[in-house]
């Protein structure tokens, strides 16, 4: 039984209150595991393997009595954890910011609007109103409940959802649990109904707060990618650490000297020990999460950003995803007369549609929120505003509300000191229908206008009226005599902005397909506005209840319209699309929708409209709404996945001739090449160009060009690997033609031919990033795109290079001798050479196309 309420004479905290409460009493969330600050994330760093080396090397030569070189290995320490812990405070603060986009969201009432804020911002006072498939966002006593119930086993234990009923401005807060209570709590779920409550207690003075639960908030979870990368690094570390011991013997054994032996065990331990992996995996999914949520879309699960690339399929919503879900009526049937709407505004109505609003508008809400009702209630106010037809002075007495069995609600009125009660009743035609007991030739007549209706594109509803003299009031809506007055017809325009992104889909290889409850008319006519391809092809909830499962996987290959669908049904959709071998990703608003957000590879919630359940079992988060932000969406983790395989093949490249030239002076009898400090001095460039650069890399100019990418492709594929290491490979024998044509041919000095193969190496290195940055345009094309992370990775190689070529206390810690211009070019062209031929390699393949 609903209160005498009227949600219309609330007005609620003014946003200045509520923030001044909320800068009083804080958040509405529970306290937290204290966030990394600056210090524990660099002794986490310190930790890590690679810094141990280099400070082992750096006390190896505190041994040798070389305090200048210790002191500038150490300093290099310093440096390499200046950018990791950079780097970790990026991904930090874009986890910082997922988690406050996930906070669970709340429709409140502030200066006497509905809004929808973070649940984190709800503060005692806010008047919630909540409805079916809500998470209650703080605890809370309930001003009006119609037809509420809560599961409160969350609390108590007890899996039977608990009604609730208004408050009697009486009754204390009380403990959960147990029927009509006027309370409801944080974090329990609405299961049905809807009510408006006044908060009383949020945060850690909740009853959730009080028993410690934790609320659920975005954390990053290891991903496939994560497993596969922690396999390779220990699988390299194993190699590295046994290479390592086998040249520090060998070393030892044919030289004698094992101090120098233990350098050169550190030196190569360093080279290959693949440390940039973790980190690049983390920071790029954690970036890219926070890059999607730019465009709108939470990521609530990290393994969406990676699957995102490769979906096939996409089955939208056609209401407020591909149109806009601001509703307005445009058609009206009665007394079988049709009448177009002027949809630049109406001042007039023929009087053989007033009944029909005026009956339409009885069956909504006084102050609605569902965009139907908003239009209808626009219309009355425009048409009707100064006749008869309007009751502003009548009290609601009862709503009978939609159910899955019959789709269609009506409210019972009683005017001031009249003793009649008058009934108002909406929804489906033919569940109106069945209402007013029409018989059959009567249904199939009013169906064809329907049609006709729907054909325009138009959301039709059926309108009908009764009255009831004597209480009590029937249970059901069927024990009423309802006559049939006519039909509105609703149109929701498309989203200017879809038909473009539909056509993105195609061109990606990513099929759309439309999942509505309307008819099949109405389905075919938005699926022809925005380009669906094909829109005559169409599927009904009632004909797939008539098809077996194979029948489904074949109509479903070639079918992009399924119209008067029930949530339940695409749970069965998804499965006939899987079996089909397809990578689904699937929207949805509904508690309905929850197993079928949960089959899809995908799950897309709607997080304007959609409810809390239908959050919590998706991966990704709608917050707008809108179909263009999904294909945005698509596009980024594409970008995602492309950016991440370059910085692998980056990573895998240049590690082949920095452990080269650690192994190959040990094999040719030359003099050590690489020592410590120059491997640290090239991790000063490697880190930030593996994770940052190859990160803020922008999309390819295809990537919505080609077909979505396999998803069984691993990251690091044998195509992958061996591309790198041929590139590594060229670099490697380009760097010792240098050193041994410099050292062993020319005859110049070990600390000259040092210089010129760090330097050649150096210029290798930079060239790598360049051409790695895309494959597909060369690297002269890629210095015109725009990465700013890249200039600065050049620019501070370039200085840093410069000042321990010409610095003489620099040089001398480097065992370098100085370099002259011509040696400089010589550097340049050896480096340069070096990855041309991937550049040739990239003009060839484009060639082909």
């Amino acid at each position: 039984m609903a209160n005498e309420f009227d949600i219309g004479t609330i007005s609620g905290l003014s946003e200045q209150e509520a923030a001044d409460r909320l800068k009083q009493n804080g958040y509405n969330e529970l306290p937290t595991a204290k966030r990394n600050n600056i210090f524990a994330i660099a002794f986490s760093v310190i930790r890590e393997p690679i810094f141990l080396l280099l400070v082992g090397g750096g006390l190896v030569y505190l041994l040798l009595g070389d305090v200048q070189e210790a002191l500038m290995l150490l300093g290099f320490v310093v440096a390499v954890i200046s950018i990791t812990v950079y780097q970790e405070r990026k991904t930090e603060r874009a986890l910082e910011a997922l988690r406050d986009l996930s906070s669970p969201r709340a429709l409140v009432i502030r200066d006497g609007k509905q809004k929808r804020i973070a649940g984190r911002d709800v503060v005692r006072g806010d008047i919630l109103v909540v409805a079916e498939g809500d998470r209650v966002a703080a605890d809370a006593v309930t001003l009006s409940a119609t037809n509420l119930f809560a599961d409160e086993s969350l609390l108590t234990g007890e899996s039977v959802p608990t009604r609730k009923v208004g408050w009697d401005g009486v009754t204390e807060m009380g403990a959960p649990g147990g029927d009509d209570l006027p309370f409801i709590y944080s974090g329990t779920l609405i299961v049905s109904g809807q009510g408006v409550a006044e908060v009383r207690s949020t945060g850690a003075h909740t009853e959730i707060g009080r028993i410690g639960t934790a609320l659920r908030t975005v954390t990053s979870e290891d991903t496939l990618l994560q497993r596969e990368t922690r396999r390779l690094v220990r699988n390299l570390a194993l190699v590295g650490i046994l290479l390592s011991l086998f040249l520090v013997i060998a070393y030892g054994v044919t030289r004698g000297h094992w101090i120098r032996a233990i350098l050169s065990g550190i030196t190569l331990a360093m080279a290959i020990l693949p440390e940039e992996f973790p980190v690049v995996l983390t920071v790029f999914l954690a970036l890219g999460a926070w890059r999607i949520s730019r465009k709108q879309v939470l990521t609530r699960r990290m393994p969406a950003v990676e699957t995102l690339g490769a979906a096939t399929v996409l089955c939208v919503d056609k209401t407020g995803t591909l149109t806009l879900n601001k509703m307005s009526v445009r058609k009206l049937f009665a007394d079988e007369e049709f009448y177009d709407i002027n949809p630049q505004g109406q001042d007039s109505l023929p009087e053989t549609f007033h009944l029909l609003v005026e009956f339409s508008i009885l069956a909504s809400q006084r102050d609605p929120f569902d965009p139907m009702e908003r239009a209808i209630k626009e219309l009355g106010e425009l048409c009707l505003a100064a006749t008869e037809h309007i009751h502003g002075d009548w009290t609601l007495i009862r709503q009978y509300p939609l159910s899955p069995e019959l789709l269609a609600m009506s409210h019972v009125w009683q005017s001031p000191g009249g003793f009649d009660y008058v009934i108002a009743s909406k929804g489906a035609p033919e569940a109106i229908f069945n209402l007013c007991h029409l018989d059959e030739n009567e249904c199939a007549r009013l169906m064809g206008r329907v049609t006709s209706m729907a054909d325009e594109g138009l959301r039709v509803l059926g309108i009908a009226r009764s009255s009831f003299r004597h209480p009590p009031l029937p249970g059901e809506q069927h024990d009423f005599d309802f006559e049939f007055l006519g039909l509105i017809g609703l149109a929701d325009p498309i989203r200017p902005s879809v038909p473009e992104a539909v056509k993105e889909c195609y061109n990606a290889g990513v099929r759309v397909v439309m999942i509505t409850g309307d008819y099949p008319g109405t389905a075919r006519s938005i699926a022809k506005q925005i380009g669906l391809q094909p829109s005559d092809e169409c599927i009904t909830g009632q004909e797939l209840n008539n098809m077996s499962e194979a029948e489904l996987q074949q109509r479903i290959r070639n079918t992009t319209i399924f119209a008067r669908v029930v949530p339940e049904q695409k749970l069965r959709l998804v499965q006939a699309l899987k079996a089909n071998g397809e990578i689904v990703a699937m929207t949805g608003d509904g508690v309905n929708d929850a197993p079928a957000l949960k089959a899809a590879h995908i799950g897309i919630a709607m997080g304007g409209r959609g409810t809390d359940v239908a959050r919590e079992s998706a991966a990704l988060v709608l917050l707008d709404d809108d179909f263009s932000s999904i294909v945005a969406a698509i596009k980024l983790g594409r970008r995602i996945f492309d950016n991440l395989k370059k910085a692998t093949a980056y990573i895998f490249s240049i590690h082949v001739p920095i452990v080269g030239m650690s192994l190959l002076p040990i094999f040719l009898g030359w003099p050590l090449v690489l020592m410590p400090v120059h491997i640290a001095f090239l991790e000063l460039i490697i880190d930030p160009a593996c994770s940052i650069v190859f990160e803020a890399e922008p999309e390819e100019p295809d990537v919505m060009r080609r077909p979505p990418r396999d998803p069984r492709e691993p990251l690091y594929g044998k195509r992958i690997v061996g591309l790198s290491l041929l590139q590594g490979a060229s670099v490697l024998l380009i760097v010792a033609m240098v050193y041994n044509t410099t050292c062993c041919v020319v005859g110049k000095g070990m600390m000259e031919a040092r210089a010129l193969a760090f330097t050649s190496l150096i210029i290798a290195n930079l060239a790598l990033i360049l051409a790695n940055r895309s494959w597909s345009r060369i690297s002269i094309d890629m210095l015109r795109s725009p990465n700013r992370a890249f200039w600065w990775v050049l620019g501070g190689a370039i200085i840093f290079l410069a000042m321990v070529l010409y610095i003489p206390a620099l040089r001398a810690l480097f065992s370098f001798s100085t370099l002259h211009v011509g040696d400089i070019l010589i550097c340049i062209g050896a480096g340069l050479v070096s990855i041309v031929w991937f550049d040739i390699l990239k003009k060839l393949w484009l060639g082909r196309r």
